[in-house]
């Protein structure tokens, strides 16, 4: 990690260290883990799998307060992994992914679309779910 005053900051928005538990989902598989860190653009966790570059995966965790700007949240996001490394001996994988949309969880209804939270191209899924 750089300490150099001049280095010049990529991401777009805030981010929280994070630890809570989430469910990975990709290729008909799930796969549990936990948040270290998140904003609203982006994601850390680890997982006790590895994922290909690019690979699009959906999560499903609580968002905090502090990301909602209301209160916690059931939230099922859809985004792409960036990096992650290959878990060593008895280690979990660390996955890094940009969101492209997310849809909140809520107990009494049930979840009509996504809602799109990046600059990037539009996200398409085949669910039917379009983003907003």
């Amino acid at each position: 990690m750089s300490t150099d005053p001049n280095r010049l900051e990529r991401r777009g928005a805030q981010r929280f260290e994070v630890h809570t538990p989430l469910s990975v989902q990709f290729d008909g598989r799930t796969v549990h883990g936990f948040t270290q860190d998140l904003s609203g653009r982006g994601i850390f966790f680890y997982a006790e799998t590895s994922l290909p570059e690019g690979v699009i995966i959906h999560l499903i965790f609580t968002m905090p307060s502090e990301i909602t700007l209301a209160e916690n949240m059931p939230v099922r996001c859809r985004g792409r992994v960036l990096r992650a490394s290959e878990p060593q001996s008895g280690q979990r994988s660390g996955i890094a992914v940009q969101l492209d949309s997310y849809e909140y969880l809520p107990a009494d209804k049930p979840v009509s679309q996504f809602v799109r939270v990046s600059a990037g191209n539009p996200a398409t899924d085949d669910t039917g779910l379009l983003p907003r």
